[in-house]
């Protein structure tokens, strides 16, 4: 009888064992490494990896291959949410969707949420992967704008987005997709790089330098100089940083100083190194020349006045 449960046991042990196994080496499969779709020596005519060893998205840097069968086994969903108040609605709305049901994300779950201060009709979307939620923006009572997008946003966050997508980006409505915006562009925290201000000298970016300000980067500091059309990442990191927003300019409010939002922004990922940066071609203003740098334009800026 001793005997048997010995072997019960044992049998019991050995299951254990292969289960444990087989888990790790499924969560060995899942595991992608930067090596397997990341490589930076493909583009030596720019910056591909910063001083913290994040990656630098270029055209020619990335396989798209290796992140889909990645992402594809993930299952994910993507959020992207975008701002439309009355002024620009009308004119900026439906050519950034129409864009961004074409490029962004293709092939993976998609739930666009649309932040607007009246009711809209949306435009006909035939592919069963997006879907569109109008959310209403009911604190129009601040007048600055980048106050009550980032209000939206950390409070539609907390309710309900971060339990429904995987990754989300925030995004600003005067843009047009022209190209893919896929897997590559998904990490922890993304920053964007300013078109305009990666290529003029480190010295030059146009940082908050007032010590007074809650946004101050002294001089002589700074990385990069990011824009503030595209900001993304898991949900809990984008949160973090539209909380940190609120707070610093609400501290200066109260002191009766006033900065940008950009600069704010800066100011963040200064201290909160994002873990993967998107060069300029993924937000590129039309009214520049395009540099030999830039290979393929994936999102065109244009300006409020110009669409």
């Amino acid at each position: 009888m001793r005997a048997k449960k010995r072997m019960i046991l044992l049998i019991s042990c050995l299951f254990l064992l292969l289960l444990a196994k087989m888990c790790s080496r499924s969560q060995q499969e899942e595991k992608l490494q930067l090596s397997d779709w990341f490589n930076p020596r493909r583009r030596m005519d720019v910056i591909t990896t910063t001083d913290w060893l994040a990656p630098v998205i270029w055209e020619g840097t990335f396989d798209r291959q290796a992140l889909e069968r990645h992402y594809r086994r993930q299952n994910i969903t993507v959020g992207l949410a975008v701002f439309a108040f009355s002024s620009l609605t009308d004119q900026y709305l439906d050519p950034f969707l129409q864009s961004a049901s074409k490029f962004f994300m293709p092939g993976h779950r998609v739930v666009f949420y649309i932040m607007a201060d009246r009711s809209l009709q949306l435009p006909k979307m035939n592919n069963p992967l997006q879907s569109f939620r109008v959310v209403m923006i009911d604190q129009m009572w601040w007048s600055n704008s980048d106050v009550i997008r980032m209000k939206t946003l950390a409070k539609h966050i907390q309710k309900h987005i971060r339990h429904e997508v995987d990754f989300l980006f925030s995004m600003s409505t005067n843009m047009v997709f022209q190209g893919t915006f896929g897997v590559e562009t998904l990490s922890t925290s993304v920053a964007q790089l300013h078109a305009w201000w990666y290529f003029r000298k480190p010295e030059e970016p146009p940082y908050e330098r007032r010590p007074m300000s809650s946004a101050y980067i002294p001089f002589g500091l700074g990385d990069f100089y990011y824009a503030g059309t595209i900001i993304g990442g898991v949900p809990t990191q984008v949160l973090d940083f539209a909380q940190q927003y609120l707070k610093e300019v609400m501290l200066d409010i109260g002191r009766g100083f006033n900065s940008t939002y950009e600069k704010y922004l800066n100011k963040y990922f200064f201290l909160n190194k994002p873990s993967k940066l998107l060069s300029p071609e993924y937000n590129w203003d039309p009214t520049f020349n395009i540099p030999h740098e830039v290979w393929y334009v994936k999102i065109a800026q244009f300006p409020t006045n110009s669409l």
